[in-house]
């Protein structure tokens, strides 16, 4: 007997990541730059938090929303380095904030409706919005704008059927922190036409040479216009514990707990009460992480430029550097189909993150220090015998 499938099965794509994932596992001469997590484990006073719960018994589900003091801490935090005035009602609890992007869509837009997308960018975004029948349209990133939204083309790109504007800052792919002016832009124009924003910032503690990072939520007459999504994966290292979060208007937090109820019904209760250690006793870890992320950051970019073909902004937040490989006038993914080949190293195309990836690559810097040197030593003595 034959099953038959449901045709959302066709949304999800195989990707360069989950092929290249099998193929560094049967191979460990390979050097991977496509890490999509830090190398660094959980801080160790949040993995004895969590192994002191699990022993006195916190084994049992939460709340949907969430606990109560978890998300008392997060007001707090929320306060002071986001500008975010809420109380603990505006907060839910989420699996990851991939599961907070997945309620935000739910909980705003219809069958038919749109959804913005940055392109490049992240790749869960367009599978989200089409598995729920909303249609995908994407806002085109130039490197000539920095990778920043253009107010004018995302002005052209909507129609009376957008719902929804999906923000990513810092960016994956490119790094890019979108600056104060180009937030009020957004702002302005998302209340022009009675657009919802989901500002995905995943990534908001790793941002360098002094720039800094602003949410949405908090410049005037936004706040009950946002939803923003925040995860304690990046910032803190604790993507295994599966902790994020959501932030908005009441009825909209309220809508999204009715829908978790269906999903996966509860964050993991060890890994919220661990996260509120995070929260009081991690400051120290992340800055350490933070100066190890720039110290890479610094050599790949420089690196990158002194290789033939490549060209490399610097990346002003993450842990990605985008470089453009026009130069060698074939696709991205056909070149890191030839790195991993011929050098042994992983990278991703940036068409992984849309057509407008096309002509780069995403290389992470979320990998030892002397890996990446060997990793890059290896890609120039490939290409270099290309230009000869």
């Amino acid at each position: 007997m034959k099953l038959n499938l449901a045709r959302r099965d066709k949304v999800i794509e195989k990707t360069k990541i989950e092929e290249s994932l099998k193929i560094i596992e049967q191979n460990p001469d390979i050097i991977s730059l496509g890490a999509g997590e830090p190398d660094f484990p959980a801080p160790k006073n949040v993995v004895k938090s969590a192994e002191k719960f699990l022993e006195k018994g916190y084994t049992h589900y939460s709340p949907p929303q969430g606990r109560h003091e978890l998300r008392e801490a997060l007001v707090k935090k929320l306060k002071k380095e986001n500008k975010i005035d809420v109380d603990p009602e505006n907060i839910i609890i989420t699996c990851g904030s991939k599961e907070a992007i997945l309620l935000s869509v739910l909980t705003t837009v219809n069958p038919k409706e749109e959804v913005l997308i940055q392109n490049p960018g992240y790749v869960a975004y367009r599978p989200i919005v089409e598995m729920l029948d909303a249609i995908p349209k994407y806002i085109p990133l130039r490197e000539e704008d920095k990778f920043e939204i253009h107010p004018e083309i995302l002005k052209k790109t909507i129609t009376k059927k957008t719902k929804l504007l999906i923000l990513n800052t810092p960016s994956n792919p490119t790094g890019t922190v979108l600056s104060k002016k180009t937030l009020e832009e957004i702002a302005d124009i998302a209340i022009q036409n009675n657009l919802t924003i989901m500002a995905d910032e995943a990534y908001e503690k790793l941002i360098y040479d002094n720039e800094k990072h602003i949410s949405i939520a908090s410049l005037n007459g936004m706040e009950d216009r946002v939803i923003t999504v925040q995860s304690f994966s990046k910032s803190y290292a604790m993507c295994g514990f599966r902790i994020g979060y959501a932030v908005a208007n009441e009825r909209v937090i309220k809508e999204m707990t009715e829908f978790k109820l269906c999903t996966t019904l509860a964050a993991p209760t060890f890994g919220q009460l661990a996260a509120i250690e995070a929260l009081k006793h991690s400051s120290d870890y992340v800055k350490k992480m933070i100066k190890e992320y720039d110290r890479r950051r610094n050599m790949m970019v420089m690196r990158l430029n002194e290789i033939p073909g490549f060209s490399c902004t610097t990346p002003k937040g993450a842990f990605y550097t985008f470089p453009n490989i026009k130069e060698f006038k074939i696709s991205s993914d056909k070149l890191s189909d030839l790195l991993l080949k011929k050098s042994k190293v992983m990278t991703i195309p940036g068409t992984e993150f849309g057509k407008y990836g096309e002509g780069y690559l995403r290389l992470s810097y979320a990998t030892a220090y002397k890996k990446i040197e060997t990793a890059l030593n290896r890609i120039e003595g490939y290409v270099t015998k290309l230009f000869k």
